[in-house]
């Protein structure tokens, strides 16, 4: 007797697959079209100054005087720019600025982060009221302090090759050590709160392996602040590249003013040419736009990280 054995067929498996349905874009809030909008004006409002002043040095004066700032060009030149840089004797203030802002800015970072790491790191005893006392100095307001700093520059003695007037007063080193003493306080404040945000294992890991201080410091902790650092030389040479109260007030030398300066020298006694006044503010901007976008991603993922953390 013989069995037959029946088989079911099993549809083979199809690869196609159904269509994934788009999903309905919901129309956008309310609240957030006027934020965009919001937003959008005041960048637009930050721009518009900026906008204005490079339109203006592309335009000659006398068209400008005759039609207006917010006419319609007739004619556009590069004339100014070259004029500016030469007239304005721009290579020696930017010259100026540099020995002014990187030294400033190295020696303001280094400070701060040894001082944030001697807070966070290696927890002294009264390390909260001293972050508290270099943020508040960031309270005082430079200008009601110009005066004494000025007489007591003028009694700081030099020798002959660190300043020709034989004092701290009118030097390099005089605006130098002024922005380092006011930017310290705000840098420590940010760096302090993201060395709380790197994991203290890392540092006891250093410990067990011998490490000293300086070590920890130097190896372990400063090269996981490089984003926070990043970000604050960014601001810091946007600051003392900016800074005009200080030279005009430590420094009585022309030719040692930083490029801020070199403006007035676009000024004329008895008339103003303030097409060519644009265009030289124009080129003295150029360095700290450049600066921005050269760190740029180091700036915002600095600033990111700052704010996740913790």
């Amino acid at each position: 007797m013989t069995t037959a054995a029946t088989t079911a067929t099993v549809p083979a498996p199809t690869t196609a697959t159904r269509p994934v349905p788009r999903r309905k874009r919901r129309p956008p809030r309310p609240a957030r079209v006027v934020l965009h909008a919001f937003l959008v004006l005041v960048s637009l409002g930050w721009l518009a100054p900026l906008a204005l002043g490079i339109y203006a040095s592309l335009r000659p004066y006398y068209e400008t005087s005759k039609y207006g700032y917010f006419s319609l060009p007739h004619s556009l030149t590069l004339h100014y720019y070259a004029k500016a840089w030469h007239d304005a004797q721009m290579t020696k203030y930017f010259l100026n600025t540099v020995l002014i802002a990187i030294p400033g800015v190295i020696l303001t970072l280094f400070l701060a982060s040894f001082v944030g790491f001697a807070i966070t790191r290696v927890r002294l005893r009264f390390g909260i009221p001293l972050l508290v006392l270099f943020t508040a100095g960031n309270l005082l307001p430079q200008q009601i302090i110009a005066i004494p700093l000025y007489e007591m520059f003028k009694r700081i003695p030099l020798p002959a090759f660190m300043s020709g007037s034989g004092t701290l007063y009118d030097s390099y080193w005089a605006v130098i050590a002024i922005h380092v003493a006011f930017q310290t306080g705000f840098c420590v404040f940010v760096l302090s709160n993201y060395m709380r945000t790197i994991p203290y294992e890392i540092t006891e890991a250093a410990i067990v392996d011998g490490a000293g201080v300086w070590r920890q410091y130097w190896t372990v902790t400063l090269p996981l602040c490089r984003p926070a650092l990043a970000a604050l030389a960014t601001l810091e040479f946007t600051w003392m590249y900016n800074d005009f109260l200080w030279a005009l007030v430590l420094m009585s030398t022309g030719d040692k003013l930083p490029i801020t300066s070199a403006l007035n020298n676009l000024r004329g006694q008895f008339f103003t040419d303030y097409n060519l006044l644009a265009a030289g503010s124009v080129i003295v901007a150029l360095p700290t736009i450049f600066v921005f976008f050269a760190l740029q991603r180091q700036f915002v993922a600095g600033l990111t990280l700052g704010a996740n953390k913790g």
